[in-house]
């Protein structure tokens, strides 16, 4: 994994592209860089695979091609074969090699074989031109930015926020071509909205069961093919319980990560389950009382998100990225995408079966936004590498030829993925609900008081020129009845909350801080543990 910085055009300024550079120095442990007149290009290197010799920028054998490369390729060992079978010669082990031979033998087509998260763009080096490519999902970030004839390409937005310009984003499973000064012309390679549509669909539960069983160890086994420590964050819920029990059957050495309140549910549920496993287990214990303004502004400034909701979880994950770092842990697992596959919020429900399969691919692909943005940059801004295995494409088209009554069954939420797994879940994991992230870590309502500042702290960092904060779109769509459609019409009739809004929800939030405040002082605990 790593942080790109890409300046193409006759007239790239090298003092930009060192502040581009710059802001992008969290996600790597080595700076690296190829300046030359017209084509200036960098990385912050986090090095995992062939950590010596994957040296970036690639370029190619005969110098033509530059690679700028964010991710990791999992079928890299497979495909360096391939290669070694048709007589080519190889200079390391590392999937950024693979990343250029693929290109330079299949073209445009490369992307398709490589199975992975990454996000990546190819310099001609004597003509200018450039070809970006981002993985199906949209795990890996890439955007880019066009001004005075040169093309701009980062993995964040801040990086690019010194062009001045406005910042346009590469969609998850698109790629293309930039000629010489002129913007890129992007394509998919994969349309996100008609993933499993033209497979025949899965109604067997026991058929569902083995190949959700069967998929997702597969997807977890290519995410923890490493030398290195694993680590896994931890909730105690359903799907990182299941990660986390996974990780520990495959690799030799994992540790798990859980952040929370002292009696908040992740820690008691945690603590359990790493206790009954025999799992090393960090705990980052939080009082509202951490939670301040530097907090909220850290957050807003390394997550770069645009919606409420996403900037409070974030607000929850920068603290535990920052143990994970401290602890010198490179990759972890989390449970991220299971809810949006397998019908872990109500919405779905709601939805009915008729209109469930729109509102499950409005959510998948609007991930690279919301939770995999938050995922990629309150890790990646520790120089930690977050792997997330139920987004592998297989998973995912899986999880599309399934219909509503495999998800939910009976009012419970992800029935197939816990009927998947039951017999190796402690049964106080496999009944408990599903709570949204930072309600159950307890620190949700303290986060809360701080929500009118969002979108001026947004603001002051320029991240408008991507787009501003908006409203949190499952309020939006539970307030349309459910129905996508409208939901997405009146989204964009009003982007934000009113000022009467934020101001009913801030008294809100200061009423439950006051009584929990008062809790405290009275020694009155929450019931949310499992029983012992």
């Amino acid at each position: 994994m790593c942080g790109i910085a890409l300046v193409v055009g006759a007239r790239a300024d090298a003092a930009i592209f060192a502040r581009m550079l710059a802001r992008l120095a969290p996600r790597g442990d080595v700076e690296e860089s190829v300046l030359e007149h017209g084509l200036l290009a960098g990385t912050q290197r986090l090095r995992i695979v062939d950590r010596e010799r994957a040296v970036q920028p690639w370029l190619s054998p005969d110098g033509r091609w530059l690679l700028c490369y964010n991710g990791e390729v999992f079928n890299h060992a497979e495909l360096r074969a391939d290669m070694v079978a048709v007589g080519r010669r190889m200079r390391s082990v590392s999937d950024t090699e693979i990343v250029m031979e693929a290109f330079l033998r299949w073209g445009m087509d490369a992307v398709k074989r490589l199975r992975g998260e990454f996000a990546f763009a190819i310099v001609e080096r004597p003509t200018g031109r450039v070809y970006l490519a981002r993985d199906p999902l949209g795990v890996k970030p890439l955007y880019w930015a066009y001004r005075d004839g040169c093309l701009h390409v980062a993995s964040e937005v801040k990086a690019l926020v010194p062009v001045g310009a406005r910042i346009n984003e590469v969609g998850p499973g698109q790629h293309g071509w930039a000629e010489p000064e002129a913007e890129p012309r992007l394509t998919p390679y994969l349309d996100l909205l008609r993933i499993g549509a033209d497979q025949t669909p899965i109604d067997d539960p026991d058929e569902a069961v083995k190949l959700v069983r069967s998929t997702l160890h597969d997807s977890i086994r290519v995410r923890v093919d490493t030398d290195l420590t694993v680590g896994v964050v931890l909730s105690g819920g359903l799907d990182s319980s299941v990660t986390l029990l996974h990780v520990h059957q495959l690799h030799p050495e994992c540790v798990a990560f859980t952040v929370g309140t002292p009696q908040s549910e992740d820690l008691a549920y945690a603590r359990r389950l790493t206790a009954d496993l025999g799992v090393p287990h960090e705990v980052i214990e939080l009082r509202p009382g951490d939670i301040g303004l530097a907090e909220i502004r850290t957050a807003i400034r390394m997550a770069e998100l645009t919606e409420y909701g996403d900037i409070i979880n974030a607000v929850v994950s920068v603290p535990l990225f920052r143990r994970v770092h401290e602890l010198g842990v490179k990759v972890v697992l989390t449970g991220d995408g299971s809810d949006e596959l397998f019908g872990g919020y109500r919405m779905y429900d709601d939805a009915g079966a008729d209109r469930a399969r729109r509102l499950f691919l409005h959510k998948i692909s609007n991930l690279c936004r919301t939770e995999l943005q938050r995922v990629d940059r309150t890790s990646m801004g520790h120089g930690v590498e977050a792997r997330v295995p139920f987004l592998d494409p297989a998973l995912v088209e899986l999880a599309m030829r399934m219909p509503l009554a495999l998800k939910v069954r009976d009012g419970q939420e992800k029935w197939i993925v816990r009927e998947a797994f039951a017999d190796l879940l402690p049964d106080y994991i496999r009944q408990r609900p599903k709570s949204p992230m930072s309600y159950s870590t307890g620190l949700h309502d303290r986060a809360r008081l701080y929500k009118p500042l969002f979108a001026r702290l947004h603001r002051s960092f320029g991240y408008d020129l991507l787009e501003p904060v908006r409203r949190d779109f499952d309020s939006v769509l539970t307030a349309c009845g459910n129905d996508l459609d409208s939901a997405i019409a009146e989204n964009r009739r009003r982007q934000d909350y009113t000022p009467l809004e934020h101001a009913h929800d801030l008294v809100g939030a200061a009423r439950w801080n006051l009584v929990a405040g008062l809790r405290r002082l009275t020694g009155r605990r929450s019931r949310t543990h499992p029983e012992q």
